[in-house]
């Protein structure tokens, strides 16, 4: 049962009580707390403690080698693996001042995307399943299947990735994954049309989302939201736009944003998402060069350049960059990490006063935390 605290309060004010919301509530898909502090079924204040689950990813990255640390990036987000990788070579690459091949670009394009829409769809399927429908998440881990096939018949692995290295890839893909890639693209369209008509369109679900939690532009720049978080109330803020990286510009695809601030917006942002994610892989599958996927004279022990570095990606939740800061030795001197979960969480506090506890619920899934991603 809840933990429930009787506070004091003033002649004449209602009674209100501490619910605790976790810390292994399912609606908190981790171990998250939230303090409540309830009158009646209305929330008065919600406070995130975080820390559960702490890892000490920064301070591991300063005891070891860039290249040990390599495979603990998949491990912050581990739905969105494959972002979290490419911004920590990402970064050490601009050390070290390297060409990546147009090829390895390419292919790291495809298998982010491909990520993207596997993590989205997790979202959608527990998303649905916090709201009381169950048969969604059948859907979407069905259809997600089949992106951890194809990812793993190039990186052994369906979840926490290694694929890429510092300077290209651990190896080549082969016509079987650029086929199947194809085959997922097209597929994917086809099951867009049955996800919008079995839950976009359901007016029970658009009741329990329409004008629950608000988060303006302005709430969303004041914690530093980012992803679809920020998109959902109206900025087209995303690194791919803003600080092209990688083969982006090379690309066409559309910033998908609504201006209604509440919590339908995000859901629409992240399903127009995974439309224009199946665009941009097939635009890289018509384009992809050929030519190798490991840059020339990669050194064979990393040591970066005495100096500050920082590398920023787009990853399914937002902004995700990797700040190293090297003193010329082969373990680096810091390394911080900056996740959007941790501030996609940060508004949760603010925005949900005053609101029911159901609603919060629905308005936290809205939000898609992942908690290694705060409690990293």
């Amino acid at each position: 049962m809840p933990n429930k605290e009787i506070l004091p309060t003033a002649p004449g004010a209602s009674e209100t009580f501490v619910l605790n919301l976790g810390p292994q509530h399912p609606a908190t898909h981790g171990v998250l707390r939230v303090k409540l502090t309830m009158d009646g079924e209305y929330i008065m204040r919600a406070e995130p403690v975080c820390g559960y689950i702490h890892r000490m990813q920064e301070k591991m990255a300063e005891n070891r080698t860039y290249a040990q640390f390599l495979p603990n990036t998949s491990r912050i987000d581990y739905l969105s693996a494959m972002t979290y990788t490419h911004g920590f070579v990402g970064a050490v690459e601009r050390a070290l001042k390297l060409q990546v091949p147009q090829r390895a670009e390419y292919l790291r394009v495809i298998t982010s995307e491909l990520n993207r829409i596997s993590s989205h769809l997790v979202w959608w399927g527990a998303f649905i399943l916090d709201l009381g429908g169950f048969t969604p998440l059948l859907y979407a881990f069905d259809d997600r299947e089949k992106i951890l096939d194809l990812l793993e018949s190039i990186t052994g692995s369906r979840l926490t990735y290694s694929y890429y290295r510092i300077g290209g890839l651990y190896n080549d893909v082969d016509d079987d994954f650029l086929t199947g890639t194809r085959e997922f693209v097209r597929h994917m369209r086809s099951r867009l049309p049955m996800y919008k008509e079995l839950v976009t369109g359901n007016i029970i679900f658009k009741k329990r989302l329409v004008d629950i939690g608000p988060a303006s532009a302005d709430m969303c720049r004041k914690y530093g939201a980012t992803g679809p978080v920020i998109r959902g109330s109206g900025i087209p803020y995303d690194v791919r736009r803003t600080e092209p990286y990688s083969a982006y510009p090379d690309f066409d695809f559309e910033i998908p944003t609504f201006p209604e601030c509440d919590s339908l917006a995000r859901y629409l942002v992240r399903m127009e998402e995974i439309v224009q994610s199946l665009r941009i892989i097939e635009q890289a599958l018509n384009k992809l060069p050929t030519g190798p996927v490991m840059a020339e004279k990669v050194p064979r022990v990393i040591k970066l350049p005495a100096g500050d570095y920082c590398y920023a990606v787009e990853a399914a939740r937002g902004r995700f960059a990797v700040r190293i800061i090297s003193d010329g030795k082969e373990i680096p001197y810091r390394i911080k990490l900056r996740t959007p979960s941790l501030s996609n969480l940060s508004l949760f506090e603010e925005a949900s006063s005053g609101m029911l506890l159901a609603d919060a619920l629905a308005f936290m899934g809205s939000l898609d935390l992942v908690i290694p991603d705060i409690d990293r």
